[in-house]
């Protein structure tokens, strides 16, 4: 098969990876791909949403399946774009429809689909600027901490947690009236906070049936012990310690079935990846948001735990038949850590020399790229968060201190990684 994955991070890297290694996969090819992705398969310079320069790459290159990495053209609508062209009605896609992408897209929708399906969540009220002055109102008679929420895709930056009702009604204002976050923010949601173990869930589905896939936990925040900005994600560890199998079925009655069966009721077309941000209180799960499609770092530490040919199963998704399917797992601890630009997640320069990468080894260690691109034979830090370091091990200690390990091989001017992901289990 010709297989085109669309994106340029540290998840499309791992993805295509995994997927290089498939006896399946005949040609790859990555867009836009990076430094890591290049070694892989064949990197296409084309943006993740330019549809119609995507659409002459899968003419060009006879593509068979296409996988999509991010959220924005997943929500901008490619799949139905693809799915228009009559040439390419064989072709399998991998990722939700525009309509069912809502659920990431607006998480206005997102909490209407949970409450009408009763999936457990927060309780929460959305406001736009008609309704500026109902939030303050709001706000004024709120319990604290209290979480802000643009409505719209942010990078992930999009959620501010408030300890205090002035900087809760700060942000408000920030949000409606400053559009901090652009359109995004045009819609706030505003829920109450909930207290406990936050770990992401994903699981694939064809519409009908479902795969669930190896868990994770990731680490948001720029510094030690989760302190700092909150950022796209400097870390994770899979399994999750606790996520035993009582919990588990908890998630599959409480969340995923209902979730399949809102899909299925509101006629929303959705093959692919689905990310279920959950809350752990008392025992309990609740969700948060979901994602249409897989985490960044949460890939880094998910896909090398899948034992079985992500082809097989990626095919499988796309032509419902994942109740043929078993997902076999490694059963040792992964833990992802990321190594960023400095200044980030604020102002951070990119364009430094990376020095190390081919020399660096620790076994059972991949380096997964995430914004870097190679220019005459050199690697060159692109974006804020540049690495990805996962190794195996027998717990989180071990997992992690591999990879602390193999970072402090490699070396680029301003690079920060934290040294404490998994804190909270050693």
């Amino acid at each position: 098969m010709n297989i085109l994955i669309i994106g340029a991070g540290g998840r499309e890297h791992t993805l295509a990876w995994k997927i290089a290694q498939s006896p399946l996969c005949t040609s790859l090819f990555i867009a836009p791909g990076n430094a890591g992705s290049a070694q892989c398969g064949t990197n296409l310079p084309i943006a993740v949403t330019d549809f119609e320069k995507i659409t002459q790459a899968c003419l060009q290159h006879k593509i068979d399946l296409v996988v999509v990495g991010p959220e924005d053209p997943l929500v901008k609508g490619i799949v139905d774009y693809l799915k228009a062209q009559k040439t390419f009605e064989k072709m399998l896609i991998i990722g939700p429809s525009q309509t069912a992408a809502q659920l990431e897209g607006s998480k206005a929708f997102a909490k209407r689909f949970m409450m009408d399906y009763n999936i457990p969540t927060a309780a929460f009220r959305k406001f736009s600027i008609e309704t500026y002055d109902d939030g303050v109102e709001y706000i004024k008679q709120h319990s604290l901490p209290i979480v802000l929420k643009a409505d719209g895709l942010a990078a992930g930056k999009g959620v501010v947690i408030c300890q205090s009702q002035v900087e809760a009604l700060a942000e408000f204002d920030l949000m409606l009236h400053r559009s901090k976050f652009g359109d995004a923010g045009k819609t706030v949601v505003i829920e109450e906070f909930l207290e406990g173990l936050e770990m992401s869930v994903f699981f694939l589905t064809d519409g009908k049936n479902y795969v669930l896939l190896p868990e994770a936990k990731d680490y948001k925040r720029i510094g030690q012990k989760d302190t700092g900005l909150n950022t796209g994600g400097m870390g994770a560890v899979s399994p999750v310690p606790g996520f035993d199998a009582a919990l588990k079925e908890k998630v599959i009655k409480q969340i995923i079935e209902p979730t399949l069966k809102g899909l299925q009721n509101e006629k929303l077309e959705y093959k692919g990846f689905v990310f279920l941000g959950l809350m752990i209180s008392q025992g309990n799960p609740y969700m948060i948001e979901y994602n249409c499609r897989m985490g960044d770092p949460e890939t880094e530490v998910v896909i090398p735990r899948i034992k079985n040919d992500l082809v097989s199963i990626l095919m499988a998704t796309a032509k419902q038949e994942l109740d043929k399917l078993q997902i076999e797992t490694d059963e040792r601890t992964a833990v992802t850590v990321v190594a960023a630009s400095g200044g980030y997640p604020g102002n951070f320069e990119a364009g430094k020399l990376i020095e190390g990468l081919k020399d660096a080894f620790v076994n059972d260690s991949i380096i997964f790229h995430a914004g870097t691109e190679e220019k005459n034979g050199k690697v060159f830090s692109r974006g804020g968060r540049v690495l990805a370091v996962t190794s195996f091990g027998n717990n989180i200690v071990d997992a992690a201190e591999h990879s602390n390990y193999l970072l402090e091989q490699v070396n680029f001017e301003g690079m920060y990684f934290r040294k404490d992901i998994g804190y909270e289990f050693k």
